[in-house]
């Protein structure tokens, strides 16, 4: 009894212990309606209850009377069968009554009522039995004193019948006890003694069990609604799931025909609901599978069926009258409390216009928009695979490297748009020239390589000709006839290079010489274009020195608000003047660093130096291109954490710039350093972003400031609506990951008012100043910002640092 009291007792916040409280106070409108219900199933069992028992009653009380007549005052009895009988024809109005009110509504003034007009009715009804025992039990004799007695606890046990509301229960019980004991008590003693103590006991045990039961019937019908409540919850959210929402749920039998087919199920296969219902899901994957049987997820859903166990995002392919379609299937198989298979429930998709937005931007990632060609990360991969280990006996791999001779004369005088409809038709020579346009790759611009298997050198030597021959005939395009040229650069594999980047180099090697020796020819690489090598180690050997004296500077081109056109920041440019020789373009100089390694070596001085140079620049940034091969380095935080310390820059004025192959290899310690660099307030920018391996997958590999936009995308701007969709995009996507923008490469004032409507937040180029030596950067700070002030007077500074 106690151990069942401790389980079933509720909380006091717990609805349980409000029984007879009305369901408002300090409770969610939910756990109120359900309080509400609860009452009301509870008043109701009540009052059905009490209706059945009504009879009893009378029949007890006409039997007492008959039994006693001639034993007991007549008066008595007889008022005794009257007020039993009207508190019993009150019973069962009341019963009548809220049952028709409970079928129009179920309010809780309503149940409130019933429930004070329960508790008056039993504890009358209580009282008018009590006087029974009190009356009949000292003057009657053995026999009908044990009537008496009996009846009296038959009339206790009644408890029982109206125990669902406990309050009820306890009025009606309790008067005929408290009865029985002054009757008992006028009774000889032993036996008023003994009888008084067994019916305590009986008194307890009845009290006690009422109260559970009582307990049991409110977690009953509580329960109860609430699991109807969530079940209507969940009818009405699966129903709003099929009717809204792409997906749709099936289910089928332990045979696997289909039991729920939704109406979007169907549509995907240009079918009714009637025609698949019963039909087996084996059966219908089957009839509607590619007839060659390469359908994987097919085959990995019928496994799954046959080892009834579940399966996720398992994608299935589907001929139908409409096309292919892609279905992606999630489900689990259903079992009874027995352990019986009852079949499968699951949740489908048509996957088919993700499936052909995916194959769009594959095609378009490997693919050259203009010319349809396979292009540079397309090259990249298929230069990787001819550059690695190959059996013995298989064929060398030629790479053919062309560049058009007199496209850009075709450019500078028809234009671009004229420029465009001239590549597109030399890749269709070039298709028809090799045959298989999988193995023409355009490099960007009018640049174009051929990777082509030759078990001789001649063939490839022969092809080139043809190419050479055939891209030099007229071309017609927009009623114009125009004539180009090609050169061709030829390195083979594995003779001349093992490497991608060596095939690419040598074969660049031949095509330079190649247009050296007058353009409209081919040349094959050789060792005596190896001299470049030589001038490479003598300029390698000559920056080492340079590095220490003025001969290698730090210049600085500014970066520019949109907006305002006030200057924020300089970018630093690497420049080196060569005694004898003149600047040298960092172009062919840092190459040369970063194969020797020296570029580590710049790369701590230039940081140093233009965070030096900057602390004369109050409240403007400074932005350090870092190599790759330096950011690699496992000291390269230590080297930007020297440089801030020693010029004492505030971190948040220094921004490293990087290019995305960095990333490439994923390195950890790499991440970890930009991370780092990051949280202690330096910026980091991605530099040349859309150009050479750009994947979005970088950028969640790590969070950026800044991307800066290839000047490719901004030259030809207006004249190439194309390049300004990827601009925008590229901005678009920058903004949603919260990284700033800069463009590089602006030089006319259309340009930057365009880009500013596209909201790229800042640029440079040659419309604001080439890069500057530091002795000057104060003045040109004051020349543009005065230029800026009298185009934006409106704009402050502080909205330009911004």
């Amino acid at each position: 009894m106690l151990s069942f009291r401790r389980r079933f007792r509720p909380d006091p916040a717990s609805p349980m212990a409000n029984v007879d409280r009305p369901a408002g106070e300090g409770v969610s409108p939910l756990e109120h309606r359900q309080r509400s219900e609860t009452r009301a199933e509870l008043l109701n069992e009540t009052l059905q209850l009490a209706s059945y028992s009504a009879i009893t009653h009378v029949v007890v009380v006409f039997a007492l009377a008959y039994m006693f007549w001639d034993d007991a005052s007549r008066l008595y009895l007889g008022c005794l069968c009257v007020a039993v009988s009207l508190i019993i024809v009150a019973t069962l109005w009341t019963t009548w009554h809220h049952r028709n009110t409970f079928r129009s509504e179920v309010v809780e003034r309503v149940i409130q009522r019933g429930f004070w007009i329960c508790k008056v009715l039993a504890l009358a009804l209580g009282l008018a039995w009590a006087t029974m025992p009190a009356v009949l039990l000292p003057p009657s004799s053995g026999n009908f004193r044990m009537i008496a007695a009996a009846i009296t606890a038959g009339l206790i046990s009644d408890a029982y019948v109206v125990g669902p509301i406990f309050s009820v229960s306890l009025l009606l019980a309790a008067p005929i006890v408290i009865g029985a004991f002054i009757g008992l008590a006028g009774c000889e003693a032993p036996f008023g003694g003994y009888v008084s103590l067994l019916l305590g006991v009986y008194a307890l045990f009845v009290f006690f069990s009422v109260r559970r039961m009582s307990l049991l019937s409110y977690q009953r019908i509580w329960q109860r609604i609430v699991v109807q409540n969530q079940g209507e919850t969940i009818g009405l959210l699966l129903n709003d799931f099929e009717a809204g929402a792409s997906d749709w749920l099936w289910e089928t039998d332990a045979q696997g025909r289909l039991r729920h087919v939704p109406a979007r199920m169907a549509a995907t296969l240009g079918l009714s609901q009637r025609a698949l219902q019963d039909r087996t899901l084996d059966d219908l994957l089957r009839g509607y599978a590619a007839p060659d049987g390469t359908d994987v997820g097919r085959a990995a859903l019928l496994r799954a069926f046959e080892a009834r166990t579940t399966f996720s995002d398992l994608s299935v392919r589907l001929r139908t009258d409409m096309g292919v379609r892609w279905w992606t299937l999630n489900g689990k198989p259903t079992f009874d409390r027995h352990s019986h298979f009852t079949g499968y429930r699951g949740v489908g998709t048509d996957a088919t216009d993700g499936r052909e937005a995916q194959a769009r931007i594959a095609y378009l990632a490997g693919h050259d928009i203009l010319t349809g060609l396979p292009n540079r990360a397309a090259f990249q991969n298929a230069a990787e695979a001819a550059c690695g280990l190959r059996p013995t006996g298989q064929p060398r791999i030629g790479l053919l490297c062309l560049d058009l001779d007199g496209f850009k004369a075709v450019n500078d005088s028809y234009g671009h748009g004229t420029g465009d409809r001239l590549l597109r038709v030399v890749a269709e020579r070039l298709r028809a020239i090799v045959g298989d346009s999988n193995c023409i790759y355009r490099l960007g611009g009018d640049e174009f390589a051929v990777l082509q298997d030759c078990p001789r050198p001649e063939e490839v030597e022969r092809l080139a000709e043809r190419i050479v021959a055939d891209l030099r005939q007229p071309y017609h395009v927009d009623s114009v006839r125009l004539e180009i040229g090609v050169s061709v650069g030829i390195a083979f594999t594995p003779q001349d290079a093992q490497d991608p980047a060596s095939l690419l180099s040598r074969a660049d090697l031949a095509l330079y010489s190649a247009k050296a020796a007058g353009k409209g020819r081919w040349c094959c690489f050789d060792a005596g274009l190896e001299d470049r090598i030589v001038r490479q180690r003598h300029l390698d050997a000559a920056m080492r020195l340079a590095l220490g004296t003025e001969e290698m500077q730090l210049h600085y081109q500014p970066l520019v608000d949109l907006r305002s056109e006030r200057v924020i920041g300089f970018e630093a440019l690497l420049r080196w003047q060569k005694p004898g020789e003149g600047w040298i373009s960092p172009a062919e100089m840092i190459p040369i660093a970063e194969a020797s390694g020296f570029v580590i070596e710049i790369g701590r001085w230039a940081l140093h130096r233009a965070c030096a140079d900057a602390l004369s620049w109050p409240g403007l940034q400074v932005a350090v291109n870092i190599s790759s091969i330096h950011v690699r380095c496992p000291t390269f935080y230590e080297d930007v954490a020297d440089a801030l310390a020693r010029t004492e820059i505030a971190p948040e004025r220094l921004e490293i710039e990087i290019t995305e192959s960095v990333l490439l290899d994923r390195k950890t310690e790499v991440l970890d350093n930009l991370k780092r660099l990051r949280q202690r307030g330096v910026r980091i920018a991605l530099d040349d972003f859309g150009t050479g391996y750009s994947s979005l997958s970088y950028l969640t590999d790590f969070q950026f400031d800044k991307v800066k936009v290839d000047r490719s995308f901004i030259r030809d701007l207006q004249e190439r609506p194309e390049k300004l969709v990827v601009v925008e995009a590229i901005t678009t996507m920058a903004h949603a990951l919260s990284m700033a923008v800069t463009v590089e490469g602006v030089e006319t004032q259309a340009q930057s008012h365009i880009l500013g409507r596209k909201n790229c937040g800042t640029a440079q180029g040659f419309l604001y100043s080439a890069a500057r030596p530091a002795a000057e950067i104060a003045d040109l700070v004051e020349k543009l910002n005065a230029r800026a002030e009298i185009a934006h007077p409106t704009h402050t500074y502080s909205e330009a640092a911004e």
